[in-house]
């Protein structure tokens, strides 16, 4: 059988089972937030940075989600929008793909392109821990624009079999990169309070007025748009935090979001 391996295993988080599993229990700990969110926004850094952060986003959907996620993370070795239909490995076990789902939306299938990219791979283990029935759907976005942000938007929702599907969409991104802690605080925050009210045209003028240099403003565009399409009215920071906060260096931080869409 076809699976899509792990290819950052070992080095953004553990690749030992009983490791790994130790620190998502200690991660989700108290997390609860009594939400059921439509979609999120989580990062993909090393869990040691922004795993805290991560089980944040996760912990606002019910843990009875036995759906299908799509998890859109962007391209950070320039390749196309496209999406996998293998299982993807992780430590804890397969994460099987939800071909249905894959072959409706009509977007390119692409393996080559996913098999060193970890946006969506450091993902996944969150997902596998505490909804192991649930399967996914990836979709890796190349060009950002909110024309392309919109294009993957049509195409899930036009492969939705109905308005009560199961599905819960994932955002994967992290938000500025090597800026001073509080310049990335004050960027990043004002970026994200346009999702206040899930305006993504506003999100994207703050990110270019402030250059903001988050790497997935185009996944969560999509995910914002595609549940402002079906239902959602209001988006909420439940944390924020930077990689300063962990190594306490904050001359050159990277901006963790977690973000529910409800």
């Amino acid at each position: 059988m076809d699976i899509r391996l792990s290819s950052v295993a070992g080095m953004f988080y553990p690749r030992d089972p009983d490791h790994l599993e130790q620190l998502l229990e200690k991660y989700y700990r108290n997390k609860e937030a009594g939400l059921d969110a439509m979609g999120i926004v989580a990062p993909h850094a090393g869990y040691i940075y922004s795993g805290e952060v991560a089980a944040t986003a996760y912990a606002s959907i019910s843990a009875d989600f036995t759906g299908t996620f799509i998890v859109i993370g962007p391209s950070h070795r320039g390749y196309l929008t496209c999406t996998s239909a293998v299982s993807w490995e992780t430590p804890l076990g397969l994460v099987d793909v939800d071909t249905d789902f894959v072959r409706a939306l009509d977007i390119r299938v692409d393996e080559f392109s996913h098999r060193n990219e970890h946006s969506i791979e450091v993902q996944l283990p969150f997902i596998k821990y505490r909804f192991p029935h649930a399967r996914i759907v990836p979709i890796m976005i190349g060009e950002q624009s909110l024309v392309s942000a919109q294009m993957v938007t049509d195409r899930i929702l036009a492969a939705l079999s109905s308005e009560a599907q199961e599905v819960r969409i994932v955002a994967s991104s992290d938000f500025s990169h090597y800026v001073p802690h509080e310049v990335a605080r004050k960027q990043d925050l004002y970026a994200i309070g346009a999702l206040d009210t899930l305006d993504v045209e506003e999100f994207y003028r703050r990110i270019e007025a402030e250059g903001v240099s988050a790497c997935g403003f185009g996944p969560i565009a999509s995910m914002v748009l595609a549940c402002r399409e079906r239902g959602a009215r209001t988006g909420r920071l439940l944390t924020y935090r930077t990689s300063g906060e962990v190594t306490g260096e904050y001359d050159q931080v990277v901006g963790y979001g977690a973000i529910a869409v409800m």
